[in-house]
């Protein structure tokens, strides 16, 4: 790759899709030119046939592309082949994929059976990770990697035979030992994990393979697919990249978790295929990834974007803009939330349903705070030309394209925002491509070092809830992983979205983007073969009891897989440890273990309790 520019992608202004390598799994391509792809995977017992066979083929029916099976032994492999006839029989030719963990041998197994299977480098050669620190020197690492490509190039001649393809994908909760000694729980240990298997896969040229990077945290998530993607074309490794935001959980927060993380990406043309990993039937993350590849289907052909593209973000770790604070906005407070009023008072929406409650609210040509207090909304022209208004406080609302055409004409204006103390920007897109648009336009106030808080608004014409959630968390969620953003007003024409839908989205985005927790968080996986309980009713269940807690993030994972990992950003864990058996945790650190599910909630209650996290719900 000659060109070894800082941009993790080719232009931050303009939207199009990476060029990737084409690769064939089952002969429905992924990569190249081809759409992005749509996949998901079971959630029940591979042994049993039909119970499989009938969810593959809701799957297909949905919109899937590919569907992945949970493989746990050599019977699971055996019945693979009975799967696949049947499904053919009954007329269904959807590329199935085989999910492995901790076993080389089933993988080889597998690959007779399926089109594609997925192995997790950080426990496939490696041992499982105890989390327990260990230094490795130069000769020992590299031992380890000789070790590694001695038993991974016979799989991959295996792949070759079968004409199978290959995913290789890494989980946040899963990295070996080996790569957090030298790389830590990074997106560089991420990004190496995987990358060490590449590097083999392109010396004895096998191409037939996706590559992936997962983490609850969209954050992680992001950060290491951008430094994945980046690495990649340094060593000219083309491959696809599958995306998804790893135990997004359920519901509304499921879904906006999993667009602000995937849509991210795909807003930078970064990623071949998705999945939206959800604790509900597999089939519901169909229409949600559809919804979300479409969206960005609008950001093609978009009005051209111009920015100083050297004021970009360190796009590979979270620093927040360094702003003024104004109010509560700004400096080290948190993002707030404004609601715009529309055509109503605040007045005739008092009180606010719910217990999230927006800082601020747009009425107009004024900001309102909850007092009452009322603030200036002020163009551009009344901004710098109107002496009145000097020295109050006010909010100025514009848009880059005008914004950069009064610059140009009134240079002054710089001079003048780089000195204001009481200034709010409330910063709106009119363009397709409103995440480019809003970021060159953070780029030109670090060019003149303007310290401004920014209110990013956005609005939509939306008839449905799902659709607006998806929309805007894909459209905003970038900037605010991004660190641009001191608060945001999400805002829609249509009156089939509520007041209180509109700003308890906002809250939720805030929080999936991690920039402000309002509610309870819980990290819960999709489920599948290996999950040790009923995940979807346990979730609802733990959900229920603990929602109350809103300073904590709890996790609910079926089996040990990622569990354990993957809540390293929990504050206890709620883990299927056996059949009917649970491990609970505090951290990383198991404390409770083998309790019985019937008993597992009122133990973690206890646990919480004991470690002075309880509060008494309200009444």
């Amino acid at each position: 790759m000659k060109d070894h520019h800082f941009y993790y992608i080719r232009d931050l202004t303009r939207y199009e899709r990476q060029k990737t390598w084409k690769v064939n799994i089952g002969g429905v391509f992924v990569g190249g030119d081809n759409p992005v792809r749509i996949q998901s995977m079971t959630d029940t017992l591979t042994m049993d046939t039909e119970a499989t066979v009938e969810q593959v083929i809701a799957l297909a029916r949905a919109g899937a592309d590919y569907v992945r099976i949970t493989v746990k032994g050599k019977n699971d492999v055996q019945n693979l082949k009975n799967i696949s006839e049947m499904l053919r029989k009954r007329g269904f030719e959807i590329p199935l994929i085989a999910d492995i963990h901790f076993n080389p041998k089933l993988a080889e197994m597998a690959a007779k059976y399926v089109d594609k299977v997925r192995i997790n480098p950080g426990n496939f050669y490696d041992k499982m990770a105890t989390f327990q620190s260990r230094i490795f020197s130069d000769e020992e690492y590299k031992e380890e990697l000789q070790k590694i490509e001695k038993q991974f190039i016979p799989f991959l001649e295996v792949l070759k035979k079968t004409n199978t393809a290959l995913r290789i994908g890494a989980n946040h909760g899963s990295l070996s030992d080996r790569v957090m000694s030298r790389f830590g729980n990074t997106p560089s240990g991420m990004a190496e994990s995987v990358l060490e298997f590449l590097r083999i896969c392109k010396k004895v040229d096998f191409f037939d393979v996706v590559v992936s990077i997962k983490s609850s945290n969209t954050r992680m998530m992001v950060y290491a697919v951008r430094l994945l993607n980046y690495k990649m074309r340094l060593e000219d490794l083309m491959y696809p990249i599958h995306l998804g935001v790893t135990e997004a959980g359920e519901g509304e927060e499921g879904r906006i978790k999993s667009a602000t993380g995937i849509g991210a990406l795909l807003a930078d043309g970064i990623g071949d295929t998705v999945r939206v990993s959800l604790t509900e039937n597999p089939v519901n993350e169909i229409p949600i990834a559809i919804k979300l590849v479409n969206h960005f289907k609008s950001y093609i052909n978009h009005q051209p974007i111009s920015a100083p593209l050297f004021a970009q973000t360190n796009p590979f770790e979270y620093e927040r803009r360094s702003t003024r604070q104004v109010l509560n906005m700004g400096g080290e407070e948190l993002p707030v939330v404004v609601a715009d009023l529309g055509e109503h008072t605040l007045h005739e929406i008092l009180p606010i349903r719910g217990k999230l409650i927006p800082d601020f609210f747009l009425s107009g040509n004024k900001i309102l705070d909850a007092s009452g207090e009322n603030y200036p909304v002020m163009s551009l022209a009344e901004y710098l030309f109107e002496s009145t208004r000097w020295g109050r406080m006010k909010f100025i609302r514009t848009n880059k394209m005008e914004f950069d055409r009064f610059m140009e004409n009134n240079p002054e204006i710089i001079m003048k925002l780089k000195q204001t103390r009481k200034t709010v920007l409330i910063l709106e897109s009119l363009n397709k491509n409103p995440l480019a648009e809003l970021r060159a336009f953070f780029m030109t106030l670090e060019t003149h070092i303007w310290k401004v808080p920014v209110i990013l608004y956005r609005k939509y014409n939306e008839s449905g809830r799902e659709d607006l959630l998806i929309k805007a968390s894909s459209d905003l969620g970038g900037l605010l992983i991004d660190g641009y953003g001191d608060g945001i007003c999400i805002a829609n024409e249509s009156d089939k979205i509520t007041f209180t839908e509109l700003k308890d989205i906002s809250f939720k985005l805030l929080q999936a983007s991690r920039m402000r927790m309002s509610h309870v968080e819980f990290i819960s996986c999709p489920g599948c073969g290996r999950a040790l309980f009923d995940l979807q009713e346990t979730t609802l269940k733990v959900k229920e009891h603990f929602k109350h807690l809103n300073h904590l993030k709890i996790g609910i994972m079926g089996c040990v897989v990622n569990g354990p990992g993957e809540m390293g950003d929990a504050d206890y864990g709620f883990v299927g440890a056996g059949k009917d058996k649970v491990n609970l945790y505090k951290g990383l650190k198991p404390v409770k273990k083998h309790i019985l599910f019937k008993d597992a909630v009122d133990e973690l209650e206890q646990l919480i309790r004991e470690n002075g996290d309880w509060v008494e719900p309200e009444n």
